[in-house]
């Protein structure tokens, strides 16, 4: 398939985000980054897929390599050769423009290619879009499509390392990704979380016109009315969800949504994920730890934390709301780059903390598009439109997330039975009209 840059206005604009970096440096940086993810694992844990939402770290370093063949080498780079004619099937995810690919609940199965024929893949589409970078005519389109091919690596840089904490916590010894992760122990108990009130009326929200590097679902900007609310200053944390088990949250149906109580009953749902049996520990990616009582609580779906949300008699934020917040706030917090790959406690920050990092926030909003929101022709407009429909918009990034693909507009989003992401929440509740 010969795609045309101009299909790709819509599903990354804005600018480039290399700032002083350059767009040569910004490439090879973020690609190395994924094979840093893969490092730690042994062979063996590069093939194994642990569900059918999770794909091995091969597929994830071969996926990869194949968007960057795919939309920009085979046809921006005068007479490349694709490594492999198979691989076009085997690492397509779901760009149905392009053609047939393999299931995706069977990704484990590929034994073949091997590890190191996917690390040569690598190297051969570096070298080539190196090639591509150093050309004197490089033009701005195929700059902005490689930033959204970066921006894609960073995506999947982060489901590698929830999907490899899905694989390790299903084997019995429960082995630690990396033995040498940042900890941080919990704050003194005491403090009350409070909230922090926001005028309501007309806000516009969305992401600026050629500011930075956006999806094309973040756009347009577009004002949206709100009443007036106030928001936890804090992500709800571990102690407080433990209360809400203790109170017989997971038996309750009057908190629960039908179809989360129907989850509830179909997948025996008694605690967040990779929690133990005591609610004393959890999995992480460095082993079975202790579990933190000041830290927000993580691994649950957006049917948990609605539950919990009305059995506390407040409510989710919605992503207006959210985003409203947030434009207060630095884009700070614990990401990839702090080498804890675990939410930590908050400090003794005024106003709503933890808005960025540590738990992607579950809002109260359908995934939909925005007012005035088309998608791009051809294959790269599948990148986000056509996933919306029955999924929950989340903000703010996680401890996974790398800290340059954040940003307060971005709109993550999961069907609302998801779990495995580094998944948590906040509250919030109207205020007087």
């Amino acid at each position: 398939m010969q795609s045309s840059h101009k299909d790709t206005r819509l599903a990354a604009s804005g600018t480039t985000r290399c700032g002083s970096e350059s767009p040569r440096s910004r490439y090879e940086s973020i690609r190395e980054a994924s094979l840093c993810i893969a490092r730690p694992l042994r062979t063996e844990d590069y093939v194994v897929q642990s569900m059918p939402d999770a794909s091995p770290a091969k597929w994830h370093l071969a996926h990869t390599s194949w968007f960057f063949e795919q939309f920009l080498l085979s046809p921006s780079l005068p007479g490349y050769q694709a490594f492999d004619p198979d691989y076009g099937f085997l690492f397509n995810s779901y760009y149905e423009a392009v053609g047939a690919r393999h299931a995706r609940g069977d990704r484990g199965l590929l034994s073949r290619p091997a590890v190191e024929d996917v690390l040569r893949y690598r190297r051969h589409v570096d070298e080539q879009m190196l090639r591509l970078l150093e050309h004197r005519a490089v033009r701005q389109e195929i700059l902005a499509l490689i930033e959204l091919g970066l921006n894609h690596e960073q995506q999947h840089q982060e489901l590698m390392l929830t999907d490899i904490k899905h694989l390790l916590s299903r084997n019995p010894l429960e082995p630690a990704y990396r033995e040498d992760l940042s900890r941080s122990g919990p704050l003194p108990a005491g403090s009350c979380p409070g909230w922090t009130a926001f005028e309501g009326g007309l806000h516009e929200i969305g992401a600026e016109p050629g500011e930075e590097f956006c999806f094309d679902n973040e756009s347009p900007r577009h004002r949206v009315f709100l009443y007036p609310y106030e928001l936890a200053d804090k992500p709800v944390v571990n102690s407080e969800f433990s209360e809400f088990i203790r109170a017989g949250g997971y038996r309750d149906a009057r908190h629960w949504l039908s179809d989360g109580w129907a989850m509830v009953q179909h997948e025996c749902w008694q605690r967040p994920l990779y929690w133990s049996e005591d609610l004393q520990s959890e999995f992480t990616l460095g082993g079975r730890c202790d579990l933190d009582p000041f830290a927000p609580v993580c691994h649950v779906s957006y049917y948990e934390a609605d539950a919990f949300a009305s059995w506390a008699g407040l409510r989710l934020p919605t992503e207006s709301e959210w985003e409203l917040a947030a434009a207060q706030h630095a884009l700070s917090g614990n990401f990839v780059e702090q080498d804890r790959l675990h939410p930590v406690a908050a400090g003794p920050t005024p106003g709503p903390a933890q808005m960025f990092g540590d738990v992607w926030e579950w809002t109260a909003s359908d995934y939909g598009p925005y007012p005035g929101f088309r998608v791009a022709a051809g294959a790269v407009g599948e990148y986000n439109g056509k996933f919306m429909c029955n999924q929950r918009v989340l903000r703010g990034g996680s401890c996974v997330t790398p800290a340059s693909h954040v940003r307060r507009t971005y709109r993550n989003f999961f069907y609302p039975h998801s779990r495995w992401q580094f998944m948590g929440f906040r509250l919030a509740r109207d205020r007087s009209r």
